[in-house]
Order: structure tokens, then C-alpha cells, then sequence
């Protein structure tokens, strides 16, 4: 099991070794940061996007939460992380592209199949809920056509992405800097188990990558 001093350890690897190797580098990310992609990905620790996509520091700008989700377009209620985040990658850094990467096995899509957490209070599972419920329609439909097994987690896995990038285009600035030919809404897929990407196509398919 990893602990704080094991990190800490690891910073000193890194230290000597990557920062070292790479001090030119790291000297030109200090002027500013200019990545052309934003991944949208899931918290969850296996599935780093730094490591699937095989980015260095500076290549791509990283947004993570629970079941890679974003939510529509509000103004109202609660803080925005995802939307400022957005807003600054789409209006500022003017990204050309912007990723929603789901994974297999998400906890986030199994709590919103089975309402692990519905009744839940906030601190036992209700914040949980009250940002998975960004499934519920979807879940909904995937349940009467394919039952709650692992046909229906895939399923689920596959529409986290679709979902997102649907609420991606609800937000003015992306969808301006889309109709412009200024930015790409991209989905994908990762596979834990077989350590294969795969990446949905305009029709909202998914295929291996190549």
C-alpha cells in the first residue's frame, strides 16, 4: 500500500532523475502551459490519462471526477469545478480539442446501477448521489433494455462519455468554438483488464483504437 512517505520518496526519484533529465523542459513550463487537448477522465487511480495516452508535463490539461462526468450548463447552486475548468481550457488556453474518457469497472457507474447510495446523507454517500444522478435518465433507459448485469455496466461505462459530451454542447463558448471549426469533441473508452482504448466515432460508436 502506497503512503504519503512513499510519495515523497517518489519525489525524490523524480527529482534526480526526471526533473533532472528534462530541467530544460520543465524551464519552459514555467513561462505558461499551451497544451491543445483537455481530457475529461475519471478519478478513479488506475485509469491515469497521463499514462494511457503517454503525455508529458505540459501536453495535456487534466480534469478528473467521479465517472469522468460534466455536468449541463447551470448558473445556480453549489461550485463549478468542471465548468471553470472547462471555461478556462475552451476561452483561455483555446484547446483544439477536448476528451471525455470513460474505463471499465467504474465504481461511479455500478453506485448509479444499483442506488448504492440514494437515501444517503452528505459525508455517507449523498454527494455521491446527487452527482451520479446525472445518470439516472440514461441508466434508466439502459436498465429496461439490458437488465443490471455486466451488459448493462458496459452499456452504462460507454454512456458516461456520450452523456458528457451532450452536456458539453450545452455550454455557449463550446458550442461557438465548435460551429467555428476552433474545437473537436472526442469520446473514448479504456479497458482495465485488457489494457486496450477504444474511441467513439462521430456517430457515438466505439471501436479499438489503432
Amino acid at each position: 500500500m502506497t503512503v504519503f512517505s512513499d510519495l515523497v520518496a517518489g519525489y525524490s526519484r523524480f527529482r534526480e532523475q526526471g526533473w533532472a533529465e528534462e530541467r530544460e523542459r520543465w524551464a519552459r513550463l514555467a513561462e505558461g502551459q499551451s497544451p491543445k487537448v483537455m481530457v475529461i477522465a475519471c478519478s478513479d487511480s488506475r485509469t491515469d490519462p497521463a499514462m494511457v495516452f503517454d503525455t508529458s508535463p505540459g501536453e495535456i490539461f487534466v480534469v478528473r471526477n467521479v465517472a469522468n462526468l460534466v455536468p449541463p450548463f447551470e448558473t445556480g447552486g453549489g461550485r463549478h469545478g468542471v465548468s471553470a475548468a472547462l471555461e478556462f481550457a475552451v476561452t483561455q488556453l483555446k484547446v483544439e480539442e477536448v476528451v471525455v474518457m470513460g474505463h471499465g469497472m467504474c465504481g461511479g457507474v455500478h453506485a448509479s446501477l444499483t442506488d448504492r447510495f440514494a437515501q444517503a446523507d452528505p459525508g455517507e454517500g449523498g454527494f455521491i448521489a446527487h452527482w451520479i444522478d446525472l445518470l439516472d435518465e440514461a441508466r434508466d433507459r439502459i436498465v429496461a433494455e439490458h437488465g443490471t448485469g455486466e451488459d448493462a455496466v458496459h452499456a452504462l461505462e460507454l454512456e458516461t462519455v456520450r452523456v458528457s459530451i451532450a452536456n458539453l454542447r450545452t455550454f455557449s463558448f463550446v458550442k461557438e468554438a465548435e460551429a467555428a471549426g476552433q474545437l473537436k469533441l472526442r469520446g473514448a473508452w479504456f479497458s482495465i483488464r485488457q489494457g486496450v482504448l477504444w474511441v467513439m466515432d462521430d456517430s457515438g460508436t466505439f471501436a479499438p483504437a489503432n
